[in-house]
């Protein structure tokens, strides 16, 4: 399957399939990347016979490659600078192409560093895992993490190609698919109530690998974050949708460490009950769509912050929320849904009532 992202100054092919691996070297020739040379920067955890079977199709001579181990505490400037120096190094031109292999922190470390890398050469992603394929590999969001938050340093980058293979994904653990499946439920949530009860109705199936409903899940989100990133390429006003549940997400992410105990789609679940509950106490979401989002999170068993946060961490919490890039003055901006598929944007808070709201929540 095939979607086109179309942007004021740039046009690429998402392109879902299975066994994409082998083919990778002619799905790039025929999308017009013409490149001499190419950098292949990989994540360790990807198996090594994929990436041996993405290399066979390259000339030898025209490929180099380097494996990475990629995390959050990676996600910085010395591992753009690493990316960096082989291309320096190695003499790529523009007009030559980094090929990222792996995770979410894989594309958006890569991505930045093709962005800088002489004002900008051409940038193939591959992603590994269900949450890359269905949302950080579209859009051109790159990024690494600073001391004051996630994703603080970055630029909007757009990709020359997403190859997306559902190859990668038999090898995820369940942990790793809900990770995924959280950026898929919040696509439903900010534009198709219709997705959403089709997700309610197959979530298992999608999450135990069933090929036919893991397709169509990767392909409507896909083009759900498509259309939102046509209409606002850089995240002025309506992209923003995409944000719904993240304020509160990467506040828990950051307050807890960015460790395996709460990786980033578990937070975005926690971070969209958290919305969606805010929403119902302020009056903003009707109740019997409260009912069902929140009856699906328990089913996914991501309703509880108690599980992971202590009073004592509401201060931190708050700390991280007020970092959020979304906001313009001492306000925490919240996206909130008035019903399912109807997002409401530029909602801001007093601090104290955040506070109030969290303390209800986990004392």
């Amino acid at each position: 399957m095939k979607l086109k992202v179309k942007t004021n100054i740039s046009n690429y092919s998402v392109i879902v399939g299975n066994n994409l691996c082998p083919k990778i070297n002619n799905i790039i020739l025929n999308e017009g990347i013409y490149s001499q040379k190419f950098l292949l920067i990989y994540d360790s955890k990807v198996p090594s016979q994929m990436i041996k079977s993405i290399i066979s199709k390259f000339n030898k001579k025209k490929i180099e490659k380097k494996k990475i181990i990629f995390n959050e505490k990676s996600k910085n400037l010395k591992t753009v600078s690493s990316i960096v120096k082989i291309l320096e190094k190695k003499n790529f031109s523009r007009n030559d192409c980094l090929i990222s292999v792996g995770g979410g922190i894989c594309g958006d470390v890569c991505g930045f560093a093709s962005s800088i890398f002489k004002r900008g050469l051409n940038f193939v992603n591959v992603p590994t895992t269900l949450l890359s394929q269905v949302d950080s590999a579209i859009g051109g969001k790159t990024g690494i993490n600073s001391l004051s938050g996630k994703n603080m340093i970055g630029s909007f980058y757009q990709p020359a190609l997403v190859i997306s293979d559902i190859n990668f994904l038999k090898s995820l653990p369940k942990k790793e698919m809900i990770c995924g499946y959280a950026e898929i439920l919040k696509h439903s949530l900010i534009k198709n109530e219709i997705f959403f009860n089709f997700l309610k109705k197959n979530f298992i199936k999608i999450l135990n690998h069933n090929r036919k409903f893991l397709e169509k899940a990767i392909y409507k989100s896909c083009l759900i974050k498509k259309e939102v990133v046509e209409k606002d390429e850089k995240e002025k006003n309506t992209r923003k949708v995409l944000n719904l549940g993240h304020t509160f997400a990467h506040a828990y992410e950051a307050t807890i460490g960015y460790n395996k105990g709460l990786n980033h789609g578990e937070a975005v679940l926690l971070g969209i009950m958290s919305a969606v509950e805010f929403g119902k106490q302020k009056n903003i979401l009707k109740k019997n769509d409260y009912k069902k989002i929140i009856e699906h999170l328990k089913k996914l068993n991501y309703f509880n912050l108690n599980k992971y946060f202590k009073s004592k961490d509401i201060p931190r919490i708050i700390f991280y929320m007020k970092q959020d890039k979304k906001n313009k003055d001492s306000k925490i901006n919240l996206i909130l849904l008035k019903r399912i598929g109807k997002p409401i944007l530029n909602k801001s808070f007093e601090e104290k009532k955040i506070r109030s709201f969290l303390r209800g929540l986990i004392d």
